[in-house]
């Protein structure tokens, strides 16, 4: 009889427990990696619902260049395939390059840029384009200051506030980069 007591009362401290655990329950804002079971990291920031991007400095090909980060402090990125109107990088591509996704309203940045936030319903929700480019966070880039998917596949690269607008006939050189081309429109 006392065994059943016993068992009948840690049944309901789990139960209650359980309850009030799911009752609990805290979300945050991520990336959606295109189905990868990796967790997802969160990559953005609300400011009246929109996503926040900041700038940075960072190195690139041993040159001092002022970059796109997103609200972790990590380095953002384009990939010259994309369009303004359609996002090459989905499914598998978008589990090593994460979409930098607006939850909700218009993205803005932290700091003035000269260029344009918006945003295009891709594969991965809404993601956030600057000057018609959208963005990306590199799976590899753990701190502020890395910026390893600069140039991969020669398709890759740094988004800079200078980044011309897609479809533009020029491309744009950051401000004391020494030739860095952060700014080609692919």
């Amino acid at each position: 009889m006392c065994m059943r007591r016993f068992h009948a009362g840690a049944v309901l401290v789990l139960m209650l427990a359980g309850i009030l655990a799911a009752g609990c329950g805290t979300t945050t804002t991520g990336v959606r990696t295109g189905g990868s079971s990796r967790s997802s990291t969160p990559t953005t920031q609300s400011a009246a619902n929109g996503t926040v991007i900041h700038t940075k400095t960072v190195t690139v090909n041993g040159r001092s260049v002022t970059a796109l980060a997103n609200s972790a402090g990590l380095t953002l990125y384009y990939f010259m395939p994309d369009t303004s109107a359609k996002v090459a990088c989905t499914a598998a591509c978008a589990a090593n390059w994460p979409p930098l996704l607006s939850p909700a309203g218009a993205p803005s940045s932290s700091t003035p840029l000269p260029g344009k936030l918006t945003v295009l319903n891709g594969a991965d929700g809404m993601q956030v384009l600057y000057n018609g480019h959208p963005l990306y966070s590199y799976y590899k880039d753990g701190d502020a200051g890395d910026a390893y998917g600069e140039g991969i596949g020669g398709k890759w690269h740094v988004a800079t506030p200078a980044l011309a607008e897609q479809g533009a006939s020029t491309t744009a050189t950051p401000t004391g980069s020494g030739g860095y081309n952060g700014g080609y429109n692919g």
